[in-house]
């Protein structure tokens, strides 16, 4: 996989104008039989979805470098499953953020977080939250350099929202928490009686980019 993405995938992108891929491995890969990679794909239009693969085929670059990937025999395949969320930017933050981190890449801490609510309901309550009560806002006064906020538009755990930030390393992102759970702001915004209820299951994955991850 990393091959492929290394060799294949990523510099084909980039050939077609797609930039700021970040590819990820879960830290907890060392101590889980299911090894766990993240491409993150910023694309302007949903008709890119149907769009790339077809260039893709016709890449003669792409297909000689991808071979072994595209190529692998049934028995050995690469991976085991492919899932696909497909993501839409906040109207409070309409565009992927690069982080500035300063780190190395093998040391850096992005968390990417779901957030799923019970109802349609309380799942666009949740997002109104994060961008008419400025809860985006605390998060970058704070320094979260977050790299995206969205609602997920198909996916396994709908209805949900992901969003994700990123930091130098464990620690660092211990006390940015830290300090954004004391914040004034955040206590006051979690406090009022209109944003209760909205979300009913967390799930949190603490990820490190690859070394040639675009970021």
């Amino acid at each position: 996989m990393d091959n492929y993405f290394r060799n294949g995938l990523l510099p084909a992108l980039h050939r077609l104008g797609v930039n700021k891929i970040g590819v990820f491995k879960s830290w907890s890969n060392d101590t889980v039989p299911d090894k766990l990679m993240y491409v993150f794909t910023p694309l302007k239009s949903l008709n890119d979805l149907t769009d790339i693969p077809v260039k893709l085929q016709k890449d003669k670059e792409y297909n000689a470098r991808a071979k072994d990937f595209l190529e692998a025999d049934y028995k050995t395949p690469p991976y085991s499953r492919i899932e696909t969320i497909i993501l839409h930017a906040f109207s409070q933050s309409p565009q992927m953020q690069l982080p500035t981190l300063t780190s190395p890449k093998n040391e850096r801490v992005y968390e990417l977080r779901s957030y799923e609510s019970a109802t349609e309901t309380l799942f666009q309550n949740k997002v109104k939250m994060f961008n008419d009560g400025d809860e985006i806002s605390i998060f970058k006064r704070l320094n979260f350099n977050a790299i995206f906020y969205s609602e997920v538009v198909a996916g396994a755990k709908m209805p949900n929202l992901m969003y994700m930030t990123s930091f130098e390393n464990r620690e660092d992102r211990d006390s940015h928490w830290k300090s954004f759970g004391i914040d004034s702001a955040w206590k006051k915004l979690s406090s009022m009686p209109e944003y209760q209820n909205n979300v009913s299951h967390i799930d949190i994955s603490f990820l490190y980019p690859t070394d040639y991850s675009d970021f």
